[in-house]
């Protein structure tokens, strides 16, 4: 069935095209008698406006998009709520862009920006660094942007970001393990081009450094931040001539694959391998064992990061943010113990 247009609803109403779009729009500024008559033809013909030429003609798209690692992962699943609450406030949508963790290039992001899809953006993805040049270059410099949960290249510092202290905190998961009297510690990544593990992995080799602690070939292994890069690493762990006592996983989800792997090997958490995690998702607490870990404010950044994005679509981009760093803590439960030699 073809699309009927805004000029048969005009006709069968009797009215100016214009008038249609002011019942549409605007009813109130048009008489009782013209608004029945208009939307009787709407009813008529099934006239469906065009919400998105609509929004171009005014310039706002009520719209923000959020791009994500992934919609399944039960952490971005909590800093989506946040971000929710947030843009429900202010009577917007969202389109959620997944990226299956992987990474984003400067012209995959540039391309989102010109697109003019929404009337901002927040990345909450790995994103291959890129500068402001890319930015300038593709028009994207104007949107207002807010990086959520990753660290940022010193090229994008006068984005607004909302974070925790990344290195920070996997330097204090690792001291906490060494604490416990673990020397050989193996440390499970996300992608090597991401930011945040990046950082999470550099805390955790200087905890090791500064106690003169050897990191042996094998024992950092790229986990991919799923289920199933976390198994396979493991499985290599396991397996290793000098087998580590603990291992330290980038994420929550990839720390109980370790464990479901761990006890598939006909080993103990924590008793053989001590494991810790790094997010405190809502499951981390129903393991068996709980899950050691580090938790960040999921939600927290999620509003943090939205509120500071409609500050900037209403304001417009201001230059020299500074980043929003919000505090972590370490949630100590059963699943780090002491080694047993």
């Amino acid at each position: 069935m073809p699309q009927v247009s805004i000029k048969e609803v005009a006709e069968i109403a009797g009215v100016s095209i214009a008038t249609v779009s002011r019942c549409i729009n605007n009813p109130l500024q048009v008489k009782e008698r013209t608004r029945e008559k208009v939307q009787q033809a709407i009813l008529e013909t099934g006239y469906t406006p065009n919400t998105i030429a609509q929004s171009f003609r005014r310039g706002r798209t009520n719209v923000i998009m959020v791009v994500i690692p992934s919609v399944g992962d039960p952490f971005f699943t909590d800093v989506m709520q946040g971000i929710r609450a947030v843009v429900a406030e202010h009577g917007y949508s969202i389109i959620i862009n997944e990226t299956n963790f992987n990474t984003m290039t400067a012209e995959e992001v540039g391309a989102m920006m010109v697109s003019r899809q929404a009337d901002g953006f927040i990345l909450l993805a790995s994103i291959f660094p890129f500068g402001n040049a890319v930015l300038d270059r593709t028009g994207a410099h104007t949107q207002p942007i807010v990086i959520a949960c990753e660290t940022i290249s010193a090229s994008l510092a006068d984005l607004p970001s909302v974070h925790i202290d990344n290195v920070l905190a996997a330097r204090e998961a690792t001291d906490f393990l060494i604490s416990k009297g673990h020397q050989k510690i193996a440390f499970i990544s996300g992608q090597k081009t991401s930011l945040l593990t990046k950082d999470r992995e550099f805390g955790y080799r200087s905890a090791m450094r500064k106690v003169d602690l050897k990191i042996k070939d094998g024992w950092v292994l790229e986990g991919q931040l799923t289920i199933e890069g976390a198994t396979r690493a493991c499985e290599k762990l396991l397996k290793h001539p000098d087998r580590p006592t603990a291992i330290f996983c980038a994420n929550d989800e990839m720390a109980m694959a370790c464990i479901h792997e761990i006890k598939n090997q006909g080993l103990a958490v924590p008793d053989d391998i001590s494991v810790m995690g790094f997010d405190d998702i809502r499951y981390a607490g129903m393991m068996e064992p709980e899950l050691t870990t580090v938790s960040q404010p999921a939600r927290e950044i999620g509003e943090r990061a939205a509120i500071r994005l409609f500050k900037a679509i209403e304001r417009g981009n201001q230059p020299n943010n500074q980043p929003v760093i919000l505090p972590h803590k370490l949630v100590i439960r059963q699943s780090v113990g002491v080694p047993r030699n």
